[in-house]
């Protein structure tokens, strides 16, 4: 097994150029099912989660040829209804492909999701929303089983507007009879660049505040540039705050790194912003500040453990309500072993910030809170063993590299 072996105290500098988004690539690979002709997509993340849904699709009956950057997804003979169990336990975005399978065939059959141990992440508002358009649903023995003779547009009202429901209902409604009117949804950068795509593709849609209608289209051939990635904008962006460094994220959006770069300033640490960049500063001291996780535009609940890393050497007391995923809270145990004091009541967690942290051998135990422990590393007194690579792989892209160009003495081995 891999493990970053990760030396403490090393001040970051540098510029890094941001991959696009690892959570737009997914839905917009699955959003190919609904054609036959060729879906082209650009600046395409090299990570195991694209890889585990671009073999969902080839498993599924589409061709796939992947050139580094680059994707094309088109027709290779006819669909099949049933997803591959292993790829769809695996991760869970592979679960989008039930509403565009159903779209196309009238049937679908795919395995109850799996993917980051965060919450329960139930999948009732994708199979309500399903529901209301028309499909009969027969959920058992972890499997579910979708069938309609026609879809028909209506309007779904989301109790809680979720990302991946959201996705799944957009898609699905491109080829029900009809329009289609999605309240209290989800508009993540993210959902945004798959309606973009969709558009690409002939969909109509238009996006009013958290209401997005859907007409029924003909849908083709599109290409199609993923968004820079938030996530991993703001990832490295910390890595440079808690190292006490000076680093620049290009080709990125500002305007969606806004939330971070609030909590940022309110820590202490300088955001300036320049077209396509953002860049950080954090010379002077730090301070505890109190963050709510919440859907967009509101603080992303993927960066709340590795902002919460940066809290932990921040002076006095800081809370962190976690909103959105109930078992955010992964990333506390191993902290703590590296001396973070951090209480946890219910969905909030309590950091008195300590001068330094200790290495310790540690385990990722899922993308993001794995994201936190690497920066924690940064910040702490001797060398770091880190396991449970596969999470972070799924989620980062060449991570040890950019870190050493930014000055982290950092290494991958195997143990």
């Amino acid at each position: 097994m891999d493990a970053l072996i990760i030396e403490g105290g090393q001040r970051l500098s540098g510029r890094i150029a941001i991959e696009g988004a690892k959570n737009a690539a997914l839905p917009a690979c699955v959003a190919a099912l609904l054609t036959d002709e060729p879906i082209i997509l650009r600046r395409v993340p090299q990570l195991r989660d694209v890889s585990t849904i671009l073999y969902t699709l080839g498993a599924l009956g589409k061709r796939v040829v992947r050139n580094e950057g680059s994707v094309v997804i088109s027709g290779d003979g006819p669909l099949s209804g049933e997803a591959n169990p292993y790829s769809v336990r695996k991760m869970r975005a592979s679960f989008l492909v039930l509403g565009p399978l159903l779209a196309r065939l009238g049937r679908a059959r795919v395995p109850l999701p799996g993917g980051c141990a965060i919450g329960a992440r139930p999948v009732d508002l994708h199979l309500r929303g399903l529901e209301t358009l028309g499909a009969r649903i027969d959920e058992h023995d972890g499997v579910v089983d979708v069938s309609a003779d026609r879809l028909r547009g209506a309007r779904i009202e989301l109790a809680f507007p979720s990302v991946g429901a959201t996705e799944q209902l957009v898609m699905t409604a491109t080829l029900a009879e009809g329009v289609t009117e999605i309240a209290n949804a989800a508009v993540e950068p993210e959902v945004l660049d798959l309606v973009k795509l969709l558009r690409a593709m002939g969909a109509e849609i238009a996006v009013e505040g958290r209401t997005i209608r859907v007409a029924t289209s003909r849908l083709h051939a599109a290409e199609h540039t993923l968004i820079p990635d938030r996530m991993e904008a703001g990832t490295m962006l910390l890595a440079a705050a808690i190292a006490r460094g000076e680093a620049t994220a290009d080709d990125v959006d500002p305007d969606d790194l806004g939330p971070l770069s609030d909590a940022l300033r309110r820590v202490g640490v300088d955001v300036q912003e320049d077209g396509r960049s953002v860049t950080v500063s954090a010379s002077g001291p730090l301070r505890g500040t109190t963050i709510e996780t919440a859907p967009h535009p509101g603080f992303p609940t993927d960066l709340h453990p590795p902002f919460a890393a940066l809290l932990t050497v921040a002076s006095g007391t800081s809370r962190v309500a976690e909103t959105v995923f109930e078992s955010r809270f992964t990333y506390v145990d191993p902290l703590r072993a590296m001396g973070a004091q951090i209480a946890v009541d219910g969905r909030t967690a309590t950091i008195n910030g300590v001068d330094r942290l200790r290495a310790r051998t540690i385990e990722a135990p899922d993308i993001r809170a794995g994201a936190a422990l690497v920066l924690a590393a940064l910040a702490a007194d001797g060398t770091t063993t880190l396991g449970g690579l596969e999470h972070i792989d799924r989620g980062y892209e060449r991570l040890t590299e950019k870190l050493q160009l930014l000055g982290a003495k950092i290494e991958r081995q195997s143990t």
